[in-house]
């Protein structure tokens, strides 16, 4: 049956009024609308990926950032639980977050998929398909075609019904079936040919009113339109020369796995990807992501991709701006929109200003010019000659001028704010009821798990079974119990010495339990998620119970053939006794899927006083495994975004009043990994270029929404698994602590020269009305309270380790303070009326501040 999201939804979104249809279509050089080519900027964030109290906030950060477009993926296992049971409420209305983009004026692209990737669990198919009889994924298979059209469909209707497509007025330009197909099609052979026409003609004949896309195809039907997903696109050419040239993915920093270290891309070599494909012809560039948001419960794929899916992006996981790269970013969209008109009617000229230096001039015959103007250099800065003009260009960049003669922008000249972000620890506060008992402090209750078959056993089998096709992912746990009789410790090959254990699994992780005593655990990676492992184990004379817990840490979520990749122990032997190696494989192993507090579902159940429950008199036991934790607790003070800190607990589940907070596991990065201190932006970017915490956790902290949180009486649940301390675990606030820039005199982009474009002013070269400014901007309901540093003249270091140079005006200081305090946001111009420019001769000045937000 279908259930229809909540009518709360209409209550608290009122039905826009309608509005005009219009037209959707393209030509070789970008999408027209209602009859106008349009260069557009879009920015990927995924409506599960946070919370409907976030959604008008993402978006609006988004249009402040210079986007055009909102796109989001549609996540069929999300939606479709089982066979015709929908689910469309909380962070899955998908009709809500269309609405809200609507209602900022904005534009949305709909990758409906519905196969997605996306680090997400099974790749958005729902795992119950994988068990509907005969299916194959991807692939010219009836009952798999048959789920995906009808999916499709559903989808395609529930927007029209909303009048969603632009053909109906509504914000949906692009629509996108499939997903990086063109990866695997060819492991599918000719089924996977006559599949991709398929999905295509599919898609077609939905009659949305606007263009379908595929990305990565690269056997496209004709039907739709081709596009880049990668680092960078530049080079991308449709396969038909009839299509534009689109950007469905540019990756503006990577997904991290458990385990790893955390990648990072400088926003120069963003900046830098993004110039470069609109100066060689590209019309729509999408950023996947602009905000990440977090993969709550257990919705992450991978294996092992974290509960965080920050993704560096401009928009970080909690929803603040993430600077300087959203501001670099947001001036780089600005400068590309004043070439908008020429990029798109006026005629290419490729022009070669050295070896590794070029120029891209589009002219219009009304005289409009454009000029991008690149160095690909990755080592050194160059000075070209371009129509008689000499530029400096550094490393690695290019400069945009949209008169062909003065330079706005260039992408290695980062003159944005950048922000300090702090997560500050805040006590677990009790909750104000547990405080009207007469209660001190937070109370815990506990509840204890036993090792192995807590109840009557699911199923029992000679041999080992696959972990997934067990569980069906109803539940990342599976318990695997069998037994081994000693007759005595004579049975040991050496006195004294313990028999050693030895397990083979094709993954995720697993803990060993021997006589319901926690032995050992291990895991794979998220490059090799198999394992293997050797451990002494202690048995006792008589019958000994050895209980594995295997653990899946969110399923395969891309390549080919995916759904048939398997989890699980394959091989479990013992060797140092007397009589040879025991291969305990093929043994009687009694099943039992899943934890008896998940079957209770004593995560979502408010009453304390539970049976379930224990309460702990003094202080809840510690490096305990297999232990849920319960606690009534009240929400930080303040309104900033909150995180649990897990720094203490070892691996497990977590929940606030019933919601899903999701997986935590703060494993530590390799010390041995490759990690910098500082990242050089010059050469090409790959996801290990520019890595921090080696040697340190993964994720520390975890996401809980603001708007998770009841005023009081606040039900946190924890369900650990090998032992932690849980009077350790805090909440933090995620706060921009102070804000910092660093501008110099001869920085491109200057207010009036940006206003003059804007209102079409001629006139070349522009008589300035205002020297450069450095802009510095706190978060809303806070002000510059202090200066921390100031200097105007040839400052060194970075924003937290700035220090004043050879040269440098003692006024600095006072005048910032003049700007700056207790204000919001600031301006300062670096001008003779500020600042002594007569100072150092010959000298580039520079101005660089931080400040202190509060």
């Amino acid at each position: 049956m279908f259930v229809p999201h909540a009518l709360l939804v209409f209550i608290l979104v009122p039905l826009l009024s309608a509005s005009a249809a219009y037209n959707v279509t393209y030509d070789t050089r970008s999408l027209i609308i209602d009859g106008h080519r349009k260069l557009l900027i879009s920015a990927a964030i995924h409506y599960p990926r946070s919370v409907p109290a976030m959604w008008p906030g993402l978006v609006q950060l988004a249009k402040e950032g210079g986007v055009d477009a909102i796109e989001t993926y549609v996540f069929w296992n999300g939606h479709e639980l089982s066979p015709d049971i929908y689910y469309f409420g909380g962070r899955y209305d998908l009709v809500k977050f269309c609405k809200i983009v609507q209602q900022a004026g904005m534009y949305l692209i709909l990758r409906i998929g519905p196969f997605v990737a996306a680090e997400w669990n099974f790749g958005g198919v729902p795992v119950w398909l994988h068990y509907v009889p005969g299916t194959v994924f991807r692939t010219d298979n009836e009952p798999f075609k048959y789920h995906m059209k009808k999916f499709t469909t559903l989808i395609v209707n529930m927007m029209k019904k909303e009048r969603l497509f632009a053909s109906q007025g509504g914000p949906i330009i692009l629509a996108q079936v499939e997903n990086e197909y063109g990866f695997y099609e060819s492991a599918y052979g000719e089924g996977g040919k006559r599949y991709a026409q398929w999905a295509a003609n599919m898609a077609v004949s939905q009659n949305t009113g606007v263009p379908w896309i595929m990305c990565q195809q690269f056997d496209p039907p004709p039907t739709v339109i081709d596009t880049c997903n990668s680092f960078y696109c530049d080079h991308f050419k449709p396969i038909s020369p009839n299509k534009p040239k689109f950007w469905t993915e540019n990756w503006p920093g990577w997904f991290k796995t458990f385990g790893a270290s955390d990648p990072h891309r400088p926003p120069e070599d963003v900046a830098f990807s993004v110039a470069r494909f609109f100066q060689k012809g590209g019309s729509l560039q999408n950023y996947y992501m602009y905000h990440g948001g977090t993969n709550f419960g257990r919705t992450s794929g991978g294996p092992f991709i974290t509960t965080s899916y920050d993704y560096d992006a401009p928009i970080d996981e909690y929803g603040l701006a993430r600077c300087p790269k959203w501001g670099h970013l947001k001036d780089l969209h600005r400068s590309i929109k004043l070439c908008e008109r020429a990029l798109l009617n006026g005629q290419p000229t490729f022009l070669s200003l050295g070896p590794s230096q070029e120029a891209d001039v589009y002219e219009e015959s009304s005289g409009a010019c454009v000029a991008f103007i690149s160095n690909m250099d990755d080592i050194n800065g160059k000075t070209v000659v371009f129509r008689n003009t000499s530029l400096y260009l550094p490393a690695w960049s290019v400069s945009i001028l949209p008169d062909c003669k003065n330079v706005v922008f260039n992408t290695a000249k980062v003159g944005a704010q950048t922000s300090t972000v702090e997560m500050i620890p805040t006590e677990l506060l009790a909750s104000t009821a547990s405080a009207n008992k007469g209660l001190k402090g937070v109370q815990w209750q506990v509840f204890k798990e036993r090792a192995g078959i807590w109840d009557t056993a699911d199923f029992t089998k000679n041999g080992l079974v696959d972990h997934i096709n067990t569980t069906k992912d109803t539940t990342d746990y599976l318990w695997y119990t069998t037994s081994l009789l000693v007759h005595g410790t004579e049975e040991f090959l050496t006195s004294g010495k313990s028999p050693m254990l030895i397990v083979e699994s094709k993954g995720h992780a697993m803990h060993v339990f021997i006589n319901q005593k926690l032995q050992v655990s291990a895991s794979g990676n998220g490059t090799v998620p198999s394992f293997k492992f050797t451990t002494p184990i202690s048995l006792k004379a008589g019958k000994n119970e050895i209980a594995l817990l295997s653990m899946t840490v969110g399923l395969q979520n891309a390549g080919a053939f995916y759904e048939w990749v398997g989890a699980g122990p394959t091989s479990v032997r013992i060797v140092g006794m007397r009589n040879g190696t025991m291969d305990l494989s093929t043994n009687t192993w009694r099943y039992k899927i899943g934890l008896q507090g998940e079957h209770l579902r004593i995560y979502d159940r408010d009453d304390l006083n539970s049976a379930n429950w224990v309460s702990t008199s003094s202080a809840p036991p510690k490096q305990q495994p297999l232990t849920w934790y319960k606690a009534l607790v009240d929400p930080p003070p303040g309104k900033e975004p909150v995180g649990l800190d897990m720094i203490h607990m070892g691996k497990g589940l977590a929940w606030l009043n019933g919601n899903e907070i999701g997986r935590y596991w703060p494993i530590k990065a390799s010390i041995n990994e490759k990690c910098v201190q500082k990242c050089d932006y010059r050469g090409k970017f790959m996801p290990n270029k520019c890595n921090t915490g080696c040697g340190e956790p993964t994720q520390r902290w975890y996401h809980v929404p603001r708007s998770w949180f009841k005023p009081s009486g606040n039900t946190l649940v924890i369900f650990e698994e090998k032992g932690g301390d849980p009077t350790q675990i805090r909440f933090s606030k995620r706060k921009v602590s102070s804000v910092c820039a660093h501008i110099s005199q001869d920085h491109p982009l200057s207010e009036d020269m940006i206003e003059s474009l804007q209102k079409g002013e001629t006139g070349y070269p522009y008589k300035k009305k205002a020297s450069v400014s450095l802009n510095l901007k706190c978060p809303v309901s806070t002000q510059i309270s202090d200066v921390k540093f100031a200097s105007f003249g040839d400052p060194v270091g970075n924003c937290g380790a700035y220090a004043v140079g050879e040269c440098h005006d003692p006024n600095s200081v006072s005048m910032v303070q003049k700007a700056c305090l207790n204000r919001n946001e600031c301006q300062v111009e670096l001008s003779g009326e500020n600042f002594d420019i007569e100072l150092c001769p010959n000298l580039v000045k520079k101005l660089a501040v931080e400040a202190v937000c509060s």
